[in-house]
């Protein structure tokens, strides 16, 4: 999925860059479409669009590629952080140096621009460590904890069955989570129409399954450990009246 997602908005940096022409620049090209005739006719059109099309086509271009090379050579998730960012800081370049073809109000507009920029990419950064970060699963008497974003803590009440899994059932949408590479966390659809929860912060296996009173399922993985010794923890800390199911 992300090598598709990379494709696809790697095409659209460059589709960009040669659909703006001088001829629908007034429509299509931002900035450009706000000034009038008299502004316009000031405004060096086409000096700019050669700037403006070798500018996308170079992030389109540099955006596969690099994103490619870390994808194969770190991991998918390395790539999507990659994908959030470089766009964001491609685009606050581009507009320091278009700066030189504006002038007055639509310069201030630019400035105003690259302000959004920088906080939307302060924003993404911060979604993405909040979302990467370790989800830890803390377990006493009684009682686990899964700490966290998504974070929710279960009494032994809650619990009907613990188990250890290899696979985890096809997701085919995201209601209310973050995924990226092998980090998938919050609410999730199956194939079946079955919503579940995933912590999962690798593809570590074999799964904890953790089945609550009401047939929720929780699916959680560690970031660098084994998942066993959570169940063996697990099957001494909780009642013997909750089900637990091992591989063997």
């Amino acid at each position: 999925m992300m090598l598709y997602t990379l494709l696809g908005v790697s095409l659209l940096f460059i589709g960009i860059g040669f659909l703006v022409t001088e001829n629908n620049a007034k429509y299509l090209l931002s900035g450009y479409n706000t000034l009038d005739e008299k502004e316009r006719k000031r405004f060096d059109l086409k000096k700019y669009l050669p700037y403006f099309r070798k500018s996308h086509i170079a992030l389109g271009s540099s955006l596969l590629v690099l994103g490619l090379l870390l994808h194969y050579g770190i991991s998918e998730t390395a790539s999507g952080i990659f994908l959030g960012v470089y766009p964001i800081l491609a685009y606050i370049y581009f507009i320091l140096k278009s700066n030189t073809y504006w002038t007055g109000k639509q310069n201030r507009w630019n400035k105003i621009g690259i302000y959004i920029l920088i906080a939307t990419l302060a924003l993404i950064i911060g979604l993405l460590a909040l979302g990467l970060m370790e989800s830890k699963l803390q377990i006493t008497h009684n009682e686990i904890e899964f700490r966290g974003v998504y974070g929710e803590t279960l009494g032994a009440r809650d619990i009907k069955s613990v188990g250890l899994t290899n696979t985890l059932p096809k997701i085919t949408s995201k209601s209310n989570g973050f995924a990226l590479g092998e980090t998938r966390k919050g609410y999730f659809r199956t194939q079946d129409g079955e919503a579940v929860k995933l912590i999962l912060n690798s593809n570590i296996k074999p799964y904890l399954l953790i089945t609550k009173i009401n047939n929720e399922k929780i699916y959680f993985s560690s970031k660098d450990n084994s998942n066993r010794p959570y169940f063996h923890q697990l099957e001494e800390s909780l009642p013997h009246t909750i089900e637990f199911h091992d591989l063997d």
